[in-house]
């Protein structure tokens, strides 16, 4: 109980602080840093190594939709909308199930070896759902697919980036700072930046407008075809990894591609 209640008060200040301006990032990363630790009942780095093994039917993959939980339809949770997205092209948009101990909404396409998640709790602290998740279903880092919005593309561009820094982004960097690596593979969504006076905060927390929805459906398509088409890329390179003497791969039908 005391727990929950220093993690839901770190939680507050590490959203809502607001030090002076020199400070603030530096302040703000310490305080997400001790809610994603209290809130850990357990180191995660030992069970995310590259020693994790692999289960006999193939390494399981974990796509993330990183975002705020209660505020879909925001452009900052735009990822979230993509992993819904996917659900629904892999037919299974019905079977998403609430796990408290998660932080999550989870749904397990085992057809595919594949875990789609959604973090229920706030972006900055969206790396302790991945992590406990990772934790569970035995998920490498390198085969945990975080989808985010971003700012530096326009709505309408999508790309994969492999790795690195988090570019600034808060969900990305709590992944980061959970898992204790930066090797995870993102899909960055664009949302583009805001103009005129608007600031940053409130155009990342604001709704589509009219216009942007229009184009938003064509996005989500554009987005679920390159996830289908990166995971069908990743089971086609683990057949062949796992069959070295083989000079033809056996025909397996593989997730569906772009159309």
């Amino acid at each position: 109980m005391i727990k929950r209640l220093l993690v839901g008060i770190l939680t507050c200040l590490c959203c809502t602080f607001r030090p002076p301006r020199r400070y603030f990032l530096t302040m703000r990363r310490f305080l997400t840093r001790m809610v994603s630790r209290l809130w850990l009942c357990e180191p995660v780095a030992v069970a995310m190594s590259s020693e994790t093994p692999v289960r006999a039917q193939g390494r399981r993959r974990m796509v993330v939709g990183l975002g705020n939980p209660g505020m879909e339809g925001t452009r900052h949770s735009v990822g979230m909308a993509v992993v819904g997205a996917l659900a629904v092209r892999l037919g299974l948009g019905e079977r998403w199930r609430r796990d408290r101990q998660l932080n999550g909404e989870v749904l397990e396409a085992d057809m595919h070896h594949l875990v789609l998640l959604r973090p229920r709790v706030l972006m900055n602290v969206n790396g302790v759902a991945v992590a406990k998740a990772a934790s569970k279903y035995g998920v490498r880092p390198e085969d945990i697919l975080l989808v985010h919005d971003e700012l530096d593309k326009p709505l309408g561009k999508v790309g994969i980036k492999h790795g690195g820094s988090a570019r600034g982004h808060n969900g990305v960097r709590s992944c980061m700072d959970c898992l204790h690596t930066d090797v995870m593979p993102r899909l960055r969504v664009g949302i583009g930046r805001p103009t005129g006076k608007t600031s940053v905060e409130r155009h990342v927390l604001g709704r589509f407008g009219a216009e942007e929805t229009k184009v938003l459906d064509l996005v989500l398509v554009q987005s679920v075809n390159v996830l289908m088409a990166q995971l069908g890329e990743q089971e086609e390179e683990e057949r062949r990894s796992s069959s070295p003497s083989q000079t033809k791969v056996a025909s397996v039908d593989p997730l569906p591609t772009r159309t």
